[in-house]
């Protein structure tokens, strides 16, 4: 139900946009967050968007290169990443829930996830 793609290999300093296809209607009763997960390490959340009014929340370490959109026509959430790091190097996910007291950036309170997009920053 939800669809990630856009990643791949990419130098230090680059960027690259990840998408997000949402299926049915999650988009219209779903908040949709960005997460993810470094080699060896946990799942990190990046950010969030509310579906009922688009406001987007950002991890704090993440706002400065990361941008979270979505585009309703589309059923699709985007993450444009800029000036790359190779600490960004992770599988990135996105996934939904419709729970109302999930907090930005906790995977626990997702429901449903992606398979998640690779992501490789290297030179």
């Amino acid at each position: 139900q939800l669809v990630e793609s856009g990643g791949g290999l990419v130098q230090p300093g680059g960027s690259l946009r990840l998408s997000c296809v949402v299926s049915g209607r999650i988009l219209d009763y779903y908040d949709i967050g960005w997460f993810r997960r470094p080699p060896g390490g946990s799942r990190q959340g990046v950010a969030c968007i509310k579906n009922s009014d688009g406001r987007i929340t950002y991890v704090d370490s993440m706002k400065d290169r990361f941008t979270m959109s979505r585009d309703i026509e589309k059923n699709t959430v985007y993450l444009e990443m800029n000036n790359l790091r190779p600490e960004d190097t992770a599988r990135y996910y996105c996934a939904a829930t419709a729970w109302p007291k999930y907090v930005c950036g906790d995977p626990l309170g997702m429901e449903v996830w992606g398979e998640g997009i690779l992501v490789t920053v290297s030179s």
